[in-house]
Parts: structure tokens; sequence; C-alpha cells
């Protein structure tokens, strides 16, 4: 018999696409921008009602605020400043969330600062530092390998690796640029190949043709990918063919 894989599947959302509703019935978490780099109260509140009618987890995507690049650019700032945005940003969203009775299921960083965080240990520590008040009630997404899930895992966070099924990966796990023709992937099929190789094997192939050990709990599609759309549909096809299925 084959074996069977429930999945989490998540999409970035509440970034100004307004293509929710399309997505919302095939994937079973999401990650609200919270007004930095995109959103604001209407639109995270549009969002929380289409995926509490989804049965869709509802987790935070706090970035650098940065609206002028989407949050794609790394910024400098003082901790007190970082402190601030990062937790006026989560405490938004979590009080609107609180409205509906509804809890927090997770916290996700975006952009840049999901980049910097991976690799930069100093500011990785102060990142959960600022987190703290949600380490009991909460999880983290992050990225396998990377310096944020080991600090995460020494502070005794609840944490959910995450891997990108609309991404390609350096050897060193990292993701391929955004400024590189290569980085995303846009083909429906693409995309099934490269996350059926994570799920069923704990395996992803580098931009590079070689295959590097990869844990995940939870597959990202962008919610801003051109053929996001078309790639759920997809997967809702062919995932229970390979007896994979999703997990609300």
């Amino acid at each position: 018999m084959m074996e069977k894989w429930e999945i989490d599947i998540n999409c970035d959302v509440g970034e100004g696409l307004g293509n929710e509703a399309k997505l919302f019935p095939y994937i079973s978490s999401c990650n609200l921008a919270c007004g930095a780099h995109a959103g604001n109260d209407e639109t995270m509140m549009d969002v929380i009602k289409l995926a509490l009618a989804h049965h869709v987890h509802i987790g935070a995507h706090p970035s650098y605020p940065d609206r002028e690049n989407f949050g794609r650019k790394s910024i400098e700032m003082s901790p007190e400043a970082f402190k601030d945005s990062i937790l006026s940003q989560i405490a938004k969203l979590d009080t609107m969330l609180t409205e509906h009775n509804v809890s927090l299921s997770h916290i996700k960083a975006h952009g840049a600062l999901y980049n910097d965080l991976a690799k930069d240990r100093h500011l990785a520590k102060r990142y959960l530092e600022i987190l703290h008040p949600y380490k009991k009630r909460t999880s983290l997404f992050v990225p396998y390998g990377s310096v944020l899930a080991e600090e995460a895992e020494r502070l005794n966070f609840h944490r959910t690796y995450e891997a990108f099924g609309d991404r390609n990966y350096n050897d060193d796990l990292s993701l391929v640029s955004r400024t590189s023709e290569l980085a995303l992937l846009t083909d429906p099929r693409v995309v099934f190949e490269h996350l059926i190789l994570m799920i069923r094997k704990s395996t992803v192939k580098t931009i590079t043709g070689r295959l590097i050990p990869i844990v995940a709990n939870t597959y990202c599609i962008h919610g801003d990918t051109s053929s996001a759309y078309e790639i759920l549909m997809y997967l809702s096809e062919e995932f229970p063919k390979h007896n994979i299925h999703l997990k609300k």
C-alpha cells in the first residue's frame, strides 16, 4: 500500500492582489501581511473572514517596514525601532483575530527579513527575543538548516519547517535570489515535481542539480506568483493520485 502523506500548504496573502478567494479552497494556512510591506486594517479583516470561511489557519507575516520595495530590501534599524515594528504588526493581527475568537496560528517573516533571519545569527536572536511573548502560544515558520531554526530550537520555540514549492534553491538551502531569472518556478508541473521530491524523499533538487536533504512541515506557494492559482489547482488534482492530501 502506498504511504499516505498529509501536508500543509501555505500562501502569503493580503498583499494587494485580491486573489485570496480563489486560493483559499486549495491551501490550509496563510501568512497575512500586517501593514509593513503591504496591507491595511481593511484588507486584513477581509482576509480573516475569507480564511475562517475556508478553515484556513491564519498566521502573521511581519516584514521590514518598506512598502516601496514590498519588504524585499534589507533595512538597517535600531533595536528599538525593529522591536516596535515587529510587535506592532503582530499585535494588530492578534487583536483582530481575538475579536473573532480565533488564535494566531503561526508567525512567518516576509521577504528580505525572512532571508536575513536565515543567515544572520545576531538578528535571529534579536527577533526571537522580541517574539518571546508568543513563544508558548504559536509556532514559527522557519527554513530548515537556517540559523533562525537553530536558535529557535535552542530557545525551545515551537518550529514549523518551511519549504518553497515555487522557488529554486541554492546548494546551501538558501533561496535563489529574485534578481535571477531562475528564482521562480511558475509551471505547475515543475512545481509538482519539485514538491513531490521534498514530500516523499525529504530532498530538494538545487539549481546546480544536486540533491540536498531538507525537512519541511509546510510548503509555500507565494500568493503573488503569477500562476499561483493554476499551480494550486494542479496540485489539488495530482497530489491525491500519489496519496498526498491537504491537512485542513
